[in-house]
């Protein structure tokens, strides 16, 4: 992410913290024996498993690198216990053309479409925030077409 204005929630703060301690301690300690198993092989010239783990590793280092910067720019954002108006950390449900979808609105930093985390900088998160149960929401879609929504039920975090 080029902007360096990531926004978090304190849970995914704390899911950030976790997945960097497991990185720096547990994942760092394994590759290294993987590597140092392959260096016994023999040649690491044509040694696939070196290769492989020497690829691990440094795709490893990169997220580490990536979460702690995330870490150090991010704004956590304290969510209301008590509102009845979307906001980000909140959890949403739209009817969407007569189907139900439950949305948690998060920082773009967490997002997750296959656990119902939507960014606030999407469409349809951006859509959203501000607004409260009962009311009727349009955006248009990455695709262009029109998304209409019907607020059903705003649950904050605890």
């Amino acid at each position: 992410m080029a902007d360096n204005n990531y926004i978090l929630t304190q849970e995914g703060k704390e899911k950030l913290e976790e997945e960097l301690h497991y990185l720096e301690t547990q994942k760092r300690a394994e590759v290294g024996e993987r590597i140092k198993v392959a260096r016994e092989f023999g040649d690491i010239s044509e040694n696939s498993e070196y290769d492989d783990a020497k690829n691990e590793q440094g795709l490893m280092e990169a997220r580490i690198a990536e979460i702690t910067h995330i870490l150090s720019e991010a704004t956590v954002v304290n969510t209301p216990k008590r509102s009845s108006n979307v906001h980000i950390g909140s959890t949403v449900t739209v009817d969407m053309n007569g189907r139900e979808r439950v949305f948690s609105i998060v920082g773009a930093a967490e997002s997750n479409a296959h656990e119902g985390k939507i960014s606030n900088e999407s469409p349809v998160g951006a859509a959203l925030l501000g607004h409260k149960k009962g009311d009727k929401v349009t955006t248009t879609g990455p695709t262009g077409r029109d998304i209409e929504m019907t607020i059903l039920k705003v649950e904050q975090a605890k």
